[in-house]
């Protein structure tokens, strides 16, 4: 039986499967706390949520000392590493990975983690194997810029117009729009429900259930 739109779902990680939003938050705050610097807000530091570390860093904090960058990066890890083990999926997540992957959808991930970042999460997860292909931020150009989707459909020979981006920031969505695929938003995440409508998706989703749902009987 075809499928009615899509073959390859493209999940990001933090905030989307991941419970981990709050988290990252604080620990950028401490990061610039440890540095002597103003002290981004709540609302500031979940807006760069979603991008590479480095470009993350740089938008939260654009005017300090070019010299900084790395050290923000530095203290950025040493909080999130002490944080990352208390860190769960989305209640829903891993039924819902379990259902898609039995009913032979491609999965993958496309996130602004690092490569050892996001492999250490899988594996403390338990999701290593259930992805047929990952794409990290230190791997490629971060999001917004299309090479993470363009890269994930060349790999898994898939069609971009049969591709959905599923997240939970305006950098996952505007990435799909920039690749020509389709973007689905969740509004549990880090951005504010109205900037994803912004990005135009096909559908947004209140929470896991409801995204496993709509996947289900739509995708």
């Amino acid at each position: 039986m075809p499928r009615k739109q899509f073959d390859l779902l493209v999940f990001d990680w933090d905030g989307t499967l991941m419970d981990s939003t709050a988290t990252i938050v604080k620990c950028i705050q401490s990061a610039a706390r440890d540095l002597g610097l103003a002290v981004p807000s709540d609302a500031a530091a979940a807006h760069v949520i979603g991008l590479g570390l480095s470009e993350a860093m740089h938008a939260v904090m654009p005017d300090i000392e070019p010299a900084l960058f790395p050290r923000m990066v530095e203290r950025y890890r040493y909080h999130y590493l002490t944080k990352d083990h208390e860190l769960v999926l989305f209640k829903g997540v891993r039924e819902m990975l379990e259902d898609l992957s039995q009913q032979g959808y491609f999965l993958a991930v496309a996130t602004g983690k690092s490569r050892v970042g996001l492999n250490r999460s899988l594996d403390a997860a338990r999701l290593l194997s259930t992805f047929d292909a990952t794409r990290c931020a230190d791997e490629t150009f971060s999001k917004p810029h299309p090479a993470m989707l363009q890269e994930l459909t060349r790999e898994l020979g898939q069609d971009m117009r049969r591709t959905v981006m599923i997240g939970d920031t305006t950098h996952d969505l505007l990435m799909a729009n920039n690749a020509g695929a389709s973007g689905i938003g969740v509004e549990y995440g880090a951005h504010p429900v109205q900037q994803l409508h912004a990005c135009h998706p096909v559908f947004t989703a209140k929470n896991v259930p409801e995204l496993h749902g709509w996947l289900i009987g739509n995708a």
